[in-house]
């Protein structure tokens, strides 16, 4: 890491901003038929994310729309330190940005009290207006990245040059490899904190956002960030 280049960071949401995956609890608690073996064949990679998610998503009918907000809204916790962590990279003048592959009607309403700007926040959205829930997906994969990611986190990182930002992720998953894999630095827990050791990518651990912010203070105070 240099100090000349300017810091941005790439942060996802379920499992990490929130404290548990708000996909995988909507299918356990609506159970769909047909989602378990759809769920399956995507962590397993057999078909994309887009793919897997969008034919979740298609089980269940657009009907139970204000069912599934309430359930998201009232079950997904926010991991601590988020709000200090925001104050903190607005102080620093460090633009942050959330990249997910969740929904905007569960993401939005649980973003709202930390007022991130809406063209900082790059997520997948569902359209309630046919019978099934349908899945729109403006933030595709573009040249290099060809993986079917939905909302694709490559993409949206590549719009800062590498030669002119230290691209910083913090990430949970296995959807958020890829995008580690061009990070100058990665934050990671939970299967990503296994992949990124196993392939030997630059990562620090972390539990919660004030690690996070007390790292990147210390490599601040280094001169490395």
């Amino acid at each position: 890491m240099t100090s000349i280049k300017k810091p941005v960071i790439f942060c996802d949401f379920d499992g990490t901003i929130t404290l548990s995956d708000n996909i995988v609890a909507i299918m356990k608690e609506f159970k769909p038929e047909g989602y378990e073996q759809i769920m399956k064949r995507t962590v397993e990679q057999e078909i994309s994310l887009r793919q897997g998610v969008g034919e979740m998503f298609a089980l269940l009918p657009s009907s139970r729309k204000d069912e599934i907000v309430e359930f998201v809204i009232g079950r997904a916790g926010i991991r601590g330190g988020f709000r200090e962590f925001l104050d903190y990279v607005k102080q620093e003048n460090i633009e942050f940005f959330v990249t997910s592959g969740g929904m905007d009607f569960f993401i939005d309403p649980l973003l709202a009290p930390f007022d991130i700007p809406a063209e900082h926040i790059f997520c997948n959205s569902a359209d309630f207006s046919v019978d099934k829930i349908g899945i729109l997906w403006p933030h595709p994969c573009q040249d290099p990245c060809n993986n079917g990611c939905g909302m694709c986190k490559t993409t949206v990182m590549r719009r800062f040059p590498a030669d002119q930002y230290e691209r910083i992720l913090i990430g949970d998953s296995l959807t958020d490899f890829e995008g580690a894999k061009i990070a100058d630095l990665v934050y990671s827990r939970s299967i990503l904190t296994d992949k990124c050791a196993e392939l030997d990518v630059k990562h620090v651990p972390f539990t919660d956002f004030f690690d996070i912010m007390d790292d990147m203070k210390q490599k601040q105070q280094q001169g490395v960030l």
